[in-house]
């Protein structure tokens, strides 16, 4: 099944009681919520009434999107973020891949955001907790085959394929391209970012890209697995826009 959600991040300014009332109101199933904000590292009070509330509320929590950067920032502080999405309840925690683009990355670079994730991948495995790589620009996963090397880099060093990877379409990229980049990853994708932003950043309704969307969850409905579809930076910022983008959202789900 393709579940849709949305990122707390897609309302940022707001409340976790409102991001909760947003999702549930706009007949979305889950949230993953942001490490820099909603549920900071380090206050485990907080994840855990962040938890209950999106439960209580029939929401599933899918993920704790974290801003922990792999290979940079100490292997220490993945301790708090990975206690936070234990206490939120989260299967699910989000990471960076390194801070550098993949084609300013030399071995020494790819080296120690793999080993950086590989250990972030045990400690988390440990936890009963899945480890995902943000699919991004200017880290080693802003290309499908960059990031299919590190995915391999991390599999050689944990000793089996439990790493997965989100996707969303880079800036600027034709559809064709886009979705040929997503099959290439389809094997690892646990999760797609949702977000209609044509040209560069400029943020449209979805409705402004339900092609591409319709074929990117085809492709994931295809899988046979269960996927998270979440809703980020509708235009605006705006609650209203969120509801509209997820009644678009649900229209183009696989029946």
């Amino acid at each position: 099944m393709i579940h849709p959600g949305t990122c707390s991040v897609t309302l940022r300014g707001r409340s976790p009681a409102e991001v909760v009332a947003a999702a549930a109101g706009a007949g979305l199933t889950g949230v993953e919520w942001g490490a820099d904000g909603h549920v900071p590292p380090g206050d485990l009070a907080t994840a855990r009434d962040v938890g209950a509330r999106t439960r209580d509320a029939g929401l599933r929590v899918t993920s704790l999107g974290s801003y922990h950067r792999t290979g940079v920032h100490e292997a220490g502080a993945f301790a708090d973020v990975l206690a936070a999405a234990v206490a939120l309840g989260a299967p699910r925690v989000r990471v960076w891949a390194g801070d550098l683009a993949s084609a300013q990355a030399g071995p020494d670079e790819r080296a120690r955001v793999a080993a950086g994730t590989a250990d972030a991948v045990r400690r988390a495995g440990d936890a009963g907790v899945e480890v995902g790589l943000e699919h991004h620009g200017d880290t080693l996963t802003d290309t499908p085959a960059s990031t299919a090397a590190l995915l391999a880099a991390v599999d050689d060093l944990v000793g089996a394929p439990s790493l997965t990877t989100y996707w969303q379409p880079a800036l600027d990229v034709p559809d064709e391209s886009a979705l040929t980049g997503l099959a290439r990853l389809l094997p690892r994708v646990s999760t797609v970012h949702v977000f209609a932003w044509w040209p560069g950043t400029q943020r449209q309704p979805l409705s402004a890209r339900a092609a591409l969307w319709r074929d990117v969850l085809a492709l994931l409905a295809g899988t046979g697995r269960d996927h998270d579809a979440l809703l980020e930076f509708v235009a605006d910022d705006d609650p209203a826009q969120l509801h509209r983008d997820a009644a678009t959202l649900r229209t183009l789900l696989p029946r």
